[in-house]
């Protein structure tokens, strides 16, 4: 496209290329996850396994870990234990609460 002289062209001609060129990142976004697909897929199978299999085999794949501490001042404030721990939590330990003082 180095022949394309962008400030010679109309807004018209600025808007239509402007349509084929999101047309173009939609289509190559679409080729490219089919072959990154494809390429998990042989890596996969190189070790005898599919891709279905993995990912039922992943214990974090759409698991929502049940939460273990409730921040008193706003129980629908919830935490799990994984992860970084959320700011109320941090306050109340700075206050001087023990965590097992916030325990479900």
């Amino acid at each position: 496209m180095s022949g394309t002289n962008l400030e010679k062209m109309s807004r018209k001609e600025l808007l239509e290329l402007r349509e084929k060129v999101e047309k173009a990142l939609i289509d190559a976004e679409k080729r490219e996850r089919k072959e990154a697909l494809k390429a998990a897929e042989k890596a996969a199978a190189e070790f005898g396994f599919s891709l279905s299999e993995l990912a039922k085999d992943n214990p974090a794949s759409g698991k929502i870990a049940k939460a273990k501490y409730r921040n008193p001042a706003d129980p629908k404030q919830t935490w799990s234990g994984r992860g970084r721990k959320p700011q109320w939590l941090h306050d109340a330990l700075k206050s001087g609460a023990d965590i097992s003082d916030l325990e479900i």
